[in-house]
């Protein structure tokens, strides 16, 4: 630029007036141009709250964000903001409309297990992977009880499919148990005809070896794929991935280095998304964007093999190296 690079306070106002739905809708468009296809791949949605976000003396509560990421691509593909004085409940069906999922294996919380989010993601000609618990009572233990019923008669005589996998890691054993039933089999559900689209009703059984303590839970699905326990089984764990790969990421991979700050009050762990103070205008939403737009591009380059965290080091110390990630992003 002529005058050089902007000051701190240009970038502070800038950022505060750019509408952020704008923003997110354009990057939706944009990411729909780098994954023409979702085909039969799995989307994981869920929300997530910038704890540092809030404004006492403007009497604004921390921004909550609801974020679809594809797992195959470890790409984001979009995010929308949860209004005040509501949930994620009616942002879920906001983000829906931002993207393209013709083909694709939408998986969410049981937050967002509701009727109307079924019908939107079956109007999008995708398929769902939706967690059932007790904020639907009845049809929850309805579930429940058959198969704790179906258990204990060994499924015998009941069309079915199972799967188990034993993983290991990060000195922990987890063992899953799934098993998935036709909808047919259950002879009539609650309120059964509202589920647009359901084929498949999933259980899953998971036991966790700690070094301290095992933990056992068993959680149930409503799904509109076939009752193919090993393909369900593996969109159910994938879920998790945007905890993991995305929410976790921004909380601690992309965090300032305890080393690289002057003063003890600065090192403490406040230097994440969840404890960003920055809050002014529009800047919270759309730096919530920016730093997914970065995770997105450091994880597109592939030639260097290192940790995200040693990339994206190398990408502020190396102009040539910026403008590889830069390339490989908008390729």
């Amino acid at each position: 630029m002529p005058n050089g690079i902007p000051s701190d306070d240009t970038f502070r106002r800038v950022f505060e007036r750019i509408d952020a739905s704008a923003l997110e809708a354009s990057f939706s468009r944009w990411i729909e141009e780098l994954i023409p296809s979702l085909n039969q791949q799995i989307v994981p949605i869920d929300g997530k709250c910038l704890r540092g976000s809030y404004d006492r003396e403007g009497g604004l509560k921390a921004l909550h964000l609801v974020t679809a990421w594809v797992a195959e691509q470890n790409l984001t593909l979009g995010q929308v903001k949860v209004e005040d004085h509501s949930n994620e409940i009616t942002a879920i069906p906001a983000l829906l409309e931002l993207i393209d999922l013709t083909g694709a294996i939408v998986t969410i919380d049981a937050m967002g297990t509701q009727t109307e989010i079924v019908r939107l993601i079956r109007a999008k000609k995708a398929d769902y992977v939706l967690a059932l618990k007790t904020n639907h009572p009845t049809l929850h233990a309805q579930v429940k009880k058959w198969f704790e019923s179906a258990l204990a008669n060994n499924f015998e005589g009941i069309n079915r499919t199972y799967d188990r996998r034993v993983e290991k890691g990060h000195h922990r054993t987890e063992k899953r148990l799934v098993w998935a039933v036709p909808l047919s089999e259950f002879g009539g559900l609650y309120k059964q005809g509202q589920w647009s689209g359901l084929q498949t009703i999933v259980m899953v059984e998971r036991t966790r070896h700690l070094w301290n303590k095992v933990t056992h839970e068993v959680q149930f699905y409503l799904s509109s794929l076939p009752a193919d326990a090993q393909n369900l089984g593996h969109a159910i764990r994938t879920h998790w991935g945007i905890e993991n790969q995305v929410h976790w990421t921004l909380d601690v991979t992309l965090r300032c280095d305890p080393a690289e700050v002057s003063s003890a009050k600065e090192r403490a762990p406040r230097h994440n998304e969840d404890h960003c103070r920055i809050r002014s205008g529009n800047s919270p939403r759309n730096f919530a964007l920016l730093r997914r737009m970065a995770l997105n591009a450091l994880n597109q380059e592939k030639s260097l093999k290192r940790s995200l965290r040693q990339k994206m080091k190398r990408a502020a110390m190396n102009n040539d190296y910026m403008m590889t990630v830069l390339q490989s992003f908008c390729q």
